[in-house]
């Protein structure tokens, strides 16, 4: 059963109960990401995520790791562009001490100048090797391309500059104006009972008083969705393969089409029988990996497909990924790769709550980004409903829409210009790129 409450200061609680387990999924989520930064502190969300487990007034980051290890627990968080997600798993009857621990962190943390320091060393490696992953890299390098100088476009990581020049005063300041109960959902699933776990939360926070859910504020304010801008870029790297990224806007996380998008995207990329995949990869071998999503955030969302290929395939990969994507924004999809679609989309929903956490997590992200949420049974239904003709609609307005495209690997700036003789790729010498393999080797 999933009970949802929520209070005067905007907090919201959102449980799911499974008696039959032993064990709780505890989320504290922040309506607070990479987009919520000014770009001269770009990366303080995720900068904070790391220095509130480093210790509170109270507890020692030592104390808080031995507390959950010394219980079997997990402790661990996560960043993204809208929200923050602190979480914990632990068994049933630890719960009271994994929501003491957590109010104690997002309310109560030191964020003492030394570990600021340290922490901003463990970034700049994270940085760095986010920078050295050319897969990883691409992504964020297209939605800078897609949407230029606005707060989506931005890494949630931020940059090695800003990083470096973050100071303690302003990671507080973000800290003290964002992590607050109005900006607070508190997600569990497992063996957890909904009062008892109000309970538990007031007494670590000032909740104030019961109000109907639908009362409570909205957790974050729908701006003007940013335009798509049909460039290109191409990052010049000696990689052994070509990384592309082409896409363009999709639609908001709460748009009713997204159900339409759903089953879009699962036949064009969305798995192994998918349009992409059977063409790209099993019919020609020319790539492993290639896939299609659709992020959607509060006002807009983004459509993209990843192919991984050889430098010199990459003109012809990126050709059968336009071709494909255009017969369907002309034709739509057949019966049967709709039907497909939805089957492979309700399958994949109902495996991905077989445990607390998986449960937990979409209990959270809904609530975060919602406010509210749809039911299993109802959010099969509407993936049941879909019709061909949603789908050719949300294919025609989508995949006609302004084209960006991303390049890392070996070329030219100018390798990908529209109207050119297509990529031209400069390999590196077969010598150099045995040296570079044996230097890996070496301890």
């Amino acid at each position: 059963m999933i009970r949802l409450s929520a209070f005067s200061s905007g907090l919201r609680v959102v449980t799911e109960t499974m008696p039959e387990t032993r064990s709780v999924s505890l989320g504290f989520w922040v309506a607070a990401g990479s987009r919520d930064e000014a770009p001269a502190v770009a990366g303080s969300s995720h900068f904070l995520e790391h220095l509130l487990f480093k210790g509170t007034r109270t507890r020692t980051a030592r104390e808080i790791a031995e507390a959950f290890d010394a219980v079997g627990g997990d402790l661990n968080a996560f960043t993204s562009k809208e929200y923050t997600c602190f979480y914990a798993r632990v068994l049933d009857r630890d719960l009271p001490m994994a929501v003491d621990f957590l109010s104690d962190m997002l309310q109560d943390s030191e964020i003492a100048t030394p570990d600021l320091e340290s922490e901003r060393q463990v970034i700049l490696e994270e940085i760095n090797m986010h920078e050295d992953d050319p897969g990883d890299l691409i992504h964020d390098v297209f939605t800078e391309t897609l949407w230029p100088g606005h707060p989506l476009g931005r890494p949630v990581l931020g940059t090695a500059e800003t990083i470096r020049a973050a100071t303690r005063d302003r990671i507080r300041r973000f800290w003290k104006r964002h992590y607050v109960p109005g900006n607070l959902v508190v997600a569990a699933a497992g063996n957890v009972e909904h009062g008892r776990l109000l309970r538990l939360l007031r007494r670590g926070m000032d909740v104030g008083e019961r109000v109907s859910p639908r009362e409570a504020p909205a957790l974050r304010k729908v701006g003007s969705p940013p335009s798509p801008v049909g460039g290109t870029i191409v990052r010049r790297r000696p990689t052994e393969q070509a990384h592309l990224v082409v896409g363009t806007n999709g639609i908001a996380r709460g748009d009713d089409r997204r159900f339409a998008l759903g089953v879009l995207n699962n036949a064009l990329g969305g798995g192994m029988s998918s349009r992409l995949f059977q063409e790209i990869r099993e019919k020609r071998g020319l790539v492993y990996s290639v896939y299609s999503h659709h992020a959607g955030y509060t006002e807009a969302g983004m459509f993209t497909v990843y192919a991984g290929t050889s430098p010199g395939r990459a003109n012809e990969v990126l050709r059968l990924i336009r071709r494909e994507a255009e017969d369907i924004a002309e034709r739509g999809l057949a019966a049967d790769e709709i039907e497909r679609a939805k089957g492979h989309l309700k399958g994949s929903l109902v495996l991905s709550l077989d445990d607390p956490g998986g449960r937990m997590s979409r209990l959270g992200k809904s609530v975060i980004t919602q406010g509210d949420m749809l039911s299993i049974d109802e959010l099969l239904e509407r993936t049941d409903a879909v019709g061909s003709a949603e789908v050719a609609a949300i294919a025609d307005e989508v995949l006609r829409r302004p084209m960006a495209l991303a390049v890392i690997g070996p070329f030219d700036e100018d390798a990908f210009a529209e109207g050119g003789a297509g990529p031209k790729a400069e390999r590196p010498p077969a010598k150099a790129t045995r040296e570079r393999r044996d230097a890996a080797r070496r301890p």
